[in-house]
């Protein structure tokens, strides 16, 4: 895996190209020089560990033959302001799942995806307590 990385601006404006030619733009806070034009490293983060775990949780419930029609995660993380790096301490997970979907089902999948299969939340668990919750939406 590969990314290239250029700066857009003469702050801490940058564009990332994956291999298949797929962007994202990222920028700093204001305290660094950044100028909110785009995402901060730490909220990708985030963003990359919820959409990491919807993708399994989407994956696993049709596997189960769930009717989901609908998915939508918020992630909640907390950081350690007081070291260096920052890193999260905890991270929340908030799904929403809609359709008509077993309950005990949801939570298998969420369980799976959690614990086991999403790679982004594998490495942040080193550092972070990571818990979850959800709700269904029919």
């Amino acid at each position: 895996m590969k990314i290239e990385l250029r700066r857009l601006n003469d702050a801490v404006h940058f564009e990332c190209t994956s291999e298949q030619g797929l962007r994202a733009e990222t920028d700093g806070s204001p305290d660094v020089g950044g100028q909110n034009l785009a995402p901060r490293p730490m909220q990708m983060l985030l963003m990359a560990h919820a959409s990491c775990s919807a993708i399994d949780v989407v994956h696993l419930l049709k596997k189960m033959r769930q009717p989901l029609t609908d998915i939508r995660v918020t992630a909640n993380g907390e950081r350690d302001t007081n070291e260096v790096p920052a890193v999260f301490k905890k991270i929340h997970l908030h799904y929403i799942l809609s359709g008509d979907i077993d309950p005990k089902s949801a939570e298998k999948a969420i369980k799976l995806s959690t614990e086991k299969y999403c790679s982004v939340g594998a490495m942040l668990s080193k550092t972070a307590e990571i818990t979850w919750s959800y709700e269904l939406v029919f």
